[in-house]
């Protein structure tokens, strides 16, 4: 069940980049290199091929004019589309710096730029291939160009210098090219798998919701319910034997009946209904229930007494899914143990399956780090997963003021949750 609840709010379908946000940066680029233009030309007095170049910068604004009036200010360019206008911007750039001294020329470095935006915005394909793109630019403008005008005179670069400007830019695409997309796919896995456990916690507090909504209906139906009761004893009195005083006799008896589930409903939110506060044992027994019906024997131990702690939906939810995980990986029995003292109350969850793998065993509970890849072969289990099952689990056991760590034990994977014994006993439901 939380892998189901994951993939519905696992990763978006498509990388979309918003087209006004790219057009916005195009008018800074352009503005940028008109004003670089005109100054270098008529401010430090060293002659460009001025109408080439401002040639060149006018098709950059054409395409922006262009886009803005087919397009409405709202429009979301796919992956393909949002490609095709960052390579023109490469394309655009080279260009220029063609005109303009190439590689010598310091503005070689806003090659950086479009492979930034891509690394940040879109998937590592089209990434990978405007950065390919960007490089094949440099290495040309590397060697063909031309000069780079100097007031005074024309200055010789050495070639050694311009191999140093290759390398550096080349290598500079790549490294921020691979960092900022690591950067940006792991805040989208964190804002993913965070809206994957808000739609749990809805879900829990929609149940929460249900619960009162059937108090008060329980509430309102118990005098109708109870003047039908009276009418019934009356009616069952005053009808002579036969068939229909047995009917006045089910009417009754059901009557009472709906009485008793009334009153339980009514007790879903009593701070004194059984199922409010309940012992460490009972909550394991509770969370356990579910999933005695596969084939492991879950074993539960845990003295007899111990501390009380309120019914949260969350820890219920979060030990519930690490139980699951268990009994999914083990090969025969799955053991929690529970111990506590003074300090701190501390369950832990134990399997004989295979275990954890050692290469995520640090990194579990992050989002989309999932260990079923590995142990499923071991423990002969078809189930996908995206990796928030743990994350989620990990998440609610620790809004609740537990700790949560991973580790193998001596037969296989172990889950040990540390609440302090005053945030377990005083956990809200």
């Amino acid at each position: 069940m939380p892998d189901q609840i994951a993939s519905q709010a696992a990763f978006s379908p498509a990388y979309r980049l918003k087209l006004d946000t790219l057009i916005r940066l195009r008018w800074l680029a352009i503005a940028g290199q008109t004003f670089a233009v005109l100054v270098v030309h008529f401010g430090l007095g060293a002659v460009l091929p001025l109408v080439p170049c401002l040639a060149v910068i006018a098709v950059s604004a054409a395409l922006n004019l262009l886009l803005r009036l087919l397009y409405p200010v709202t429009e979301r360019f796919d992956t393909r589309r949002a490609s095709l206008l960052l390579g023109f911007d490469i394309l655009q750039l080279a260009a220029l710096l063609a005109l303009t001294g190439g590689l010598e020329n310091p503005f070689a470095m806003l090659f950086l730029a479009p492979v930034l935006i891509s690394a940040t915005s879109l998937p590592p394909r089209p990434t990978t291939l405007l950065g390919l793109l960007a490089f094949v630019c440099v290495t040309v403008l590397a060697k063909f160009h031309m000069p780079l005008p100097w007031p005074g005179g024309d200055f010789t670069v050495p070639d050694l210098y311009i191999v140093g400007l290759w390398a550096a830019t080349s290598l500079g695409l790549g490294f921020i090219g691979i960092y900022a997309w690591r950067v940006a796919d792991e805040g989208r896995q964190l804002s993913d798998a965070l809206a994957a456990t808000e739609l749990v916690l809805a879900r829990e507090q929609h149940i929460s919701a249900l619960d009162g909504l059937a108090a008060a209906a329980a509430h309102e139906l118990g005098t109708p319910l109870a003047t039908i009761r009276l009418v019934a004893r009356e009616l069952e009195k005053a009808v002579p034997d036969g068939p229909l005083k047995d009917d006045v006799a089910l009417l009754r008896e059901q009557v009472d009946r709906c009485r008793e589930i009334m009153q339980k409903l009514t007790s879903l939110h009593e701070e004194d209904a059984p199922h409010a506060a309940m012992t460490i044992r009972h909550l394991l027994e509770d969370v356990v229930a579910p999933h005695r019906e596969f084939g492991v024997a879950i074993e539960i131990e845990a003295e007899p007494g111990g501390p009380v702690g309120r019914r949260n939906p969350g820890v219920l939810y979060g030990l519930g899914n690490l139980v699951e995980n268990a009994v999914d990986f083990a090969s025969t029995d799955v053991r929690i143990r529970a111990r506590w003292n003074a300090d701190e109350v501390t369950v832990v969850i134990c399997d004989d399956g295979p275990g954890f793998p050692p290469d995520v065993l640090a990194r579990l509970g992050d989002p989309y780090i999932t260990t079923r890849g590995v142990r499923r072969a071991a423990a002969d289990t078809d189930r996908p997963g995206l990796g928030l099952g743990v994350f989620i689990a990990k998440t609610l056991l620790e809004r609740s003021g537990a700790r949560v760590g991973f580790d193998n034990g001596q037969t296989g994977a172990e889950v040990r949750i540390r609440w302090p014994r005053a945030a377990f006993e005083f956990t809200k439901g």
